[in-house]
C-alpha cells in the first residue's frame, strides 16, 4: 500500500426504491469535494458510495413496477451511477448490497455478534415504518388523519408481530454515552451530538434485527426464513468495501476505521447509535466521525413528490452547467444547516462569485498578458509592499482552507478562497495595469505577474469544488498536470516567466435570471 496517509470517506448507500434527487447529489458532492481535497493534499483516499438494495420497501416497489426485485435494483442502481457520472464524482468504489462480497461480509459480522452473545431469538411486536425501514416506540408516534399512526418523519407505521432475532442494544448504553463524552467530535454538528446523547440517555431497548414477513434480503446464517433487518445489512457496507471480514487485507489495514461517514440528518440514529453499537459489540474500531447535514427546501417549501417540487440534479446541470451546480450547493448554505434552494439566489451567487469574480479576474489578467507581454508570463521587477501582501496572503491560504475542510465547513473554506479572489480584484482595480502600460510599463509587468500567480494558486485551490473550471484556468496559465497538487502552492513554485499564456475564453458564463409569472422577458 501507499506510504501516504490514508483517508476513508463514505456516503450513505442510497435506497433504490426511487430515483436520485438533489439530496443524494448534495451528500455525495460533499464527500467528493473532501475526497478530491485530500488527494491533492497528499492522502491516499478511499471514497465510497453505492446503493442499498434490500428490504420490504424495495420488495414492494419492485412488485408495484411488475419486475423481479433484482431487476428493479439493477435499473435504479444504474440511475445512481448515472448521477455520479453527471456530477463528476470521483468515488473509488460503488458498492451494491446485492453483491456476493457484501453478503459474505454482513453474514460474518452477524456470526461475530452472535458468538459474542449480542444476538438472541425472541418475537417482535411493535410499530414499524416500511418507508423509513425503522421501528418506533409508542411515545415517538403521533396521530394522523383517519386515525393512522405516524412516525416522526411523517411516514405511516403498521403494527408488526413476528419471530425475530434481537441485538442487545440496551447493553451498549453506557459504552455509547462514554463514547460521546470521550470523543465529542464523533458526531457533528454539535447539535446532532446533543440529539443523539439525549436519545441514548433516555434508555435503549434491544433492537429487532431480522424479519420473516418478506424475503428480499440477506439470509440470517443458520436461521431459515429469517432475513436481516435492512440497517444491519446496509451499515456493514462500509466494512465490506475495505475487505472485511479479512482484517489482514491491505485495504482494511489502510482505511479502516473510516474518517468520515457523511449522512443526512434523517438517518443519524442509525449511524450514531446502532452502527457504533454493532462495532463496539464486535470489538471493531469505530469511525472517527459521523457528520449529519441538513435538508434542502425548494423556494421555501418542503420538497416532496406530492407537491411536485422535487429538484432534479440532472435538470439543474442541463440548465446551469456542472461547475455552477457544484459550487452553489456547497457555497450557499453553512454545511450542516438546512437550506432553501432558490433559482434566483443560485443565479445571483454564481454570477457574483464566478462570472464577475474569478472569471472576470482571469479574463482581464490573461487578456492583458496576451496583449502586452507577447502571450507569455512576464518577468517581474521588484515587488512593492502591496504586491508582497497579496502574495503572502495567497501563499498561506491553504492553512485556513485545510482547517475548514477538516471540520467539513465547506462554506467557510470557499468563503476564504473567494475573499482572496476579491482581494485580487481590489488590487487590479487600484493598480490599473491597463493604464500603467503608458505611464509605467515596468510596473505593469510586475502587477500582471502578481495577478497571474494569484490566479494560479486560486485555480489549484478550487479544483475539489470545480474540477472542470480549475482545469481550464490552469491550462490557460500553462500549468502542467504534475504541478497541480497542493504541494505546489506557495512561494517556492511561482509562475515561471516565459511560460506561454493562452488567450482567455469564457470559463464562467453569466446566468440568466429566472423568469417569474407576470414578468416579460
Amino acid at each position: 500500500m501507499s506510504e501516504r496517509p490514508a483517508f476513508y470517506i463514505t456516503t450513505p448507500i442510497y435506497y433504490v426504491n426511487d430515483v436520485p434527487h438533489i439530496g443524494h447529489a448534495y451528500t455525495t458532492l460533499a464527500c467528493d469535494v473532501l475526497a478530491r481535497f485530500k488527494r491533492l493534499d497528499g492522502y491516499d483516499v478511499m471514497f465510497l458510495t453505492g446503493t442499498d438494495e434490500h428490504g420490504q420497501k424495495v420488495e414492494k416497489s419492485a412488485e408495484k413496477a411488475g419486475v423481479p426485485p433484482q431487476e428493479f435494483c439493477d435499473r435504479v442502481s444504474a440511475r445512481f451511477g448515472e448521477l455520479a457520472e453527471a456530477m463528476d464524482f470521483s468515488n473509488d468504489q460503488f458498492i451494491r448490497t446485492t453483491e456476493t462480497r457484501h453478503r459474505v461480509s454482513v453474514q460474518h459480522l452477524w456470526k461475530v455478534l452472535e458468538d459474542k452473545g449480542f444476538i438472541y431469538e425472541d418475537s417482535y411486536a411493535g410499530w414499524y415504518s416500511v418507508r423509513d425501514e425503522a421501528f418506533y416506540s409508542e411515545d415517538e408516534l403521533s396521530d394522523g388523519e383517519g386515525g393512522e399512526k405516524l412516525a416522526p418523519s411523517g411516514a405511516t407505521v403498521e403494527w408488526v408481530e413476528e419471530p425475530s432475532y434481537f441485538f442487545r442494544l440496551s447493553a451498549m448504553q453506557d459504552k455509547l454515552l462514554a463514547l460521546y463524552e470521550d470523543q465529542p467530535e464523533f458526531v457533528k454538528p454539535k447539535s446532532r451530538l446533543n440529539e443523539v446523547r439525549s436519545f441514548v440517555s433516555g434508555g435503549l431497548q434491544d433492537l429487532s434485527i431480522s424479519r420473516t414477513s418478506f424475503s428480499w434480503g440477506v439470509p440470517v446464517p443458520g436461521a431459515d426464513g429469517h432475513i436481516m433487518y435492512v440497517w444491519i445489512d446496509a451499515l456493514a457496507n462500509y466494512l465490506t468495501a475495505v475487505g472485511y471480514p479479512d482484517e489482514g487485507s491491505d485495504a482494511y489495514s489502510a482505511f479502516w476505521p473510516a474518517d468520515v461517514h457523511m449522512i443526512g440528518k434523517d438517518i443519524l440514529r442509525f449511524h450514531a447509535v446502532y452502527w457504533p453499537a454493532f462495532l463496539l459489540a464486535a470489538d471493531l474500531p469505530l469511525p472517527d466521525r459521523v457528520f449529519a447535514h441538513g435538508w434542502w427546501t425548494n423556494e421555501g417549501q418542503k420538497i416532496s413528490k406530492s407537491l411536485g417540487n422535487v429538484i432534479d440534479p440532472f435538470e439543474l446541470i442541463e440548465s446551469y452547467g456542472l461547475d455552477a451546480v457544484r459550487f452553489y450547493l456547497l457555497r450557499e448554505v453553512p454545511f450542516g444547516n438546512d437550506g432553501d434552494f432558490s433559482r434566483t439566489s443560485f443565479v445571483q451567487r454564481c454570477n457574483a462569485d464566478l462570472a464577475n469574480g474569478i472569471g472576470n479576474l482571469n479574463n482581464r489578467t490573461l487578456g492583458l498578458i496576451v496583449k502586452n507581454c507577447n502571450g507569455a508570463v512576464p518577468k517581474p521587477n521588484d515587488f512593492t509592499k502591496e504586491d508582497n501582501e497579496l502574495l503572502s496572503s495567497i501563499d498561506n491560504l491553504i492553512e485556513d482552507v485545510r482547517a475548514h475542510m477538516d471540520n467539513q465547513a465547506f462554506h467557510k473554506a470557499f468563503e476564504t478562497i473567494w475573499q482572496q479572489a476579491s482581494a485580487a480584484d481590489s488590487y487590479i482595480s487600484v493598480q490599473e495595469p491597463w493604464k500603467l502600460k503608458k505611464t509605467d510599463p515596468e510596473r505593469m509587468i510586475t502587477v500582471l505577474y502578481v495577478l497571474a500567480e494569484v490566479i494560479r494558486q486560486l485555480a489549484i485551490l478550487i479544483q475539489p469544488i470545480m474540477p472542470d473550471a480549475a482545469d481550464k484556468l490552469l491550462n490557460g496559465l500553462g500549468i502542467g498536470d504534475q504541478e497541480r497538487s497542493y504541494e505546489y502552492l506557495g512561494a517556492d513554485y511561482r509562475l515561471k516567466p516565459g511560460t506561454t499564456i493562452s488567450k482567455p475564453g469564457v470559463i464562467f458564463p453569466r446566468l440568466e435570471m429566472p423568469v417569474t409569472e407576470g414578468t416579460s422577458e
